[in-house]
């Protein structure tokens, strides 16, 4: 079980900060389940699990983080982000792996899975979200 802390402000949501090891993408899993089940929305728990195991798995792979943040907010209107934050200001690109190549499919999962996908840019770092939409496939 997850000790998920509610944000103080704005839209509901949780959030988290974990090392940057392979065992944070099961926490990031269980509070992105644990969210999405408090609010109904149990619909969205497999592509949203999903999706932030691959976005940390791409922030352990892709970067010389030593922690990752994960966010889950209900913005409006049905909408939920899952954002995973890390102090790399490298940017996320789609993979364009070959048949034999083993890797590189990961954001094309994510971006098939969500309703839309991106990053913002921090001084810090950056932040790469997914959004996924209630009652609606991707």
């Amino acid at each position: 079980m997850t000790a998920a802390r509610p944000t103080g402000t704005g839209a509901p949501g949780y959030t988290e900060t974990w090392p940057c090891e392979p065992e944070s993408a099961r926490r990031a899993r269980l509070l992105v389940s644990a969210a999405l089940n408090t609010w109904g929305a149990d619909e969205l728990v497999d592509a949203g699990t999903c999706i932030v195991s691959e976005l940390v798995a791409n922030a352990i792979d892709h970067t010389p983080c030593r922690l990752v943040r994960v966010t889950v907010d209900r913005a409006s209107n049905g909408v939920v982000r899952i954002s995973v934050a890390d102090k790399c200001r490298a940017t996320p690109e789609l993979g364009r792996p070959g048949d034999d190549e083993e890797g590189g499919r990961g954001l094309l999962l994510v971006d098939a899975m969500c309703w839309r996908w991106g990053y913002d840019r921090k001084p810090w770092g950056k932040v790469v979200w997914a959004e996924l939409r209630e009652g609606r496939r991707a």
